[in-house]
């Protein structure tokens, strides 16, 4: 048996989901990715489990393996507090239809709008290291840093990160605790991915996820994801990164990859010198041809059942 919450964060600081380099600027994601949540739940469980930072990638590895076992989850998306959404939907021509799902918050999907959610959500940063003695910047070492705002950058409203999570009978561990205390993304040393739990996460009691994008059903003991195709491409969208393996969709596909700390192996054993491969996945905001049910895998990706 499965129960399913949705988590909301209010975003503190800017947050940098990696998402490759274009010249000297780094990209980032409009969304967290499971593989992001999972990294940071697995570290706040594990150093509230060892009363601080865990000096063995083991301890890393064990609770990260419980998350796998124990919990399930998808991606999180910027939202806004829908009576600062009303442009926003307005431009989507389906503000009635949204509310009435969840009259709380709208949520940006980048793909629906990708102009209008870049100058609302996105920003960037630019640094570079000093050379001192000439008072100059070092050569080559200029770089600029996108990230999603805390502040929406039209009107400056709060901007929140909407996520479902799957809990499994008798899992023991204590996520609710964690997501109270949670960092995520990139530049995490300059106070970047701060977020803060909005409530306790509350249980759902209807199968709608992100606002009737999608719906969720437990068979055979395991989550399975319904996706509804649609002429009208705004909707029947892949919320997730997605097994390109006998899935006919239309998007991008891409490599999945990230980079890991494995202590235990005889090269690249130090933190994020070990690269993981996960799969060739079609990107969120992919539209799938046609009615499709998905497994949610390991780090939120989905499988075609």
């Amino acid at each position: 048996m499965w129960k399913a919450y949705r988590v909301v964060f209010k975003l503190r600081s800017p947050m940098h989901i990696g998402c490759g380099k274009a010249g000297n600027v780094q990209r980032t994601r409009p969304y967290v990715t499971g593989r992001v949540f999972w990294g940071a739940l697995t570290m706040r469980l594990t150093r509230d489990a060892t009363n601080g930072p865990a000096t063995n990638s083991k301890q890393y590895e064990e609770f990260g393996e419980k998350v796998h076992n124990q919990l399930a989850y998808t991606y999180f998306y910027p939202a806004i507090a829908c009576a600062a959404a009303k442009q926003f939907a307005q431009s989507k021509n389906n503000s009635e239809e949204t509310q009435n799902n969840h009259p709380d918050y709208q949520i940006a999907f980048s793909w629906q709008n990708e102009s209008l959610f870049r100058r609302c959500f996105l920003s960037s940063y630019a640094s570079t290291a000093l050379v001192y003695p000439q008072q100059a910047a070092d050569e080559g070492l200029l770089h600029e840093v996108e990230f999603i705002s805390p502040r929406t950058l039209d009107t400056g409203k709060q901007v929140y990160l909407i996520g479902y999570v799957f809990e499994k009978e008798g899992c023991n561990l204590k996520w609710k605790d964690a997501c109270k205390r949670l960092q995520m993304g990139g530049e995490r040393g300059y106070g970047w991915g701060m977020v803060e739990l909005v409530c306790n996460p509350c249980e759902i009691t209807h199968s709608d996820l992100f606002n009737g994008q999608a719906q969720w059903q437990e068979e055979n003991g395991a989550i399975a994801i319904n996706v509804a195709s649609c002429d009208n491409l705004t909707e029947g969208q892949l919320l997730a990164h997605t097994s390109s393996a006998n899935l006919l969709a239309q998007g991008e596909i891409e490599p999945l990859v990230g980079r890991e700390w494995r202590s235990n192996e005889s090269t690249n054993r130090y933190a994020g010198q070990y690269v993981s491969f996960c799969d060739l996945c079609w990107i969120p905001g992919s539209a799938v041809a046609q009615n499709s049910n998905f497994a949610i895998e390991e780090f939120g990706i989905w499988q075609l059942l």
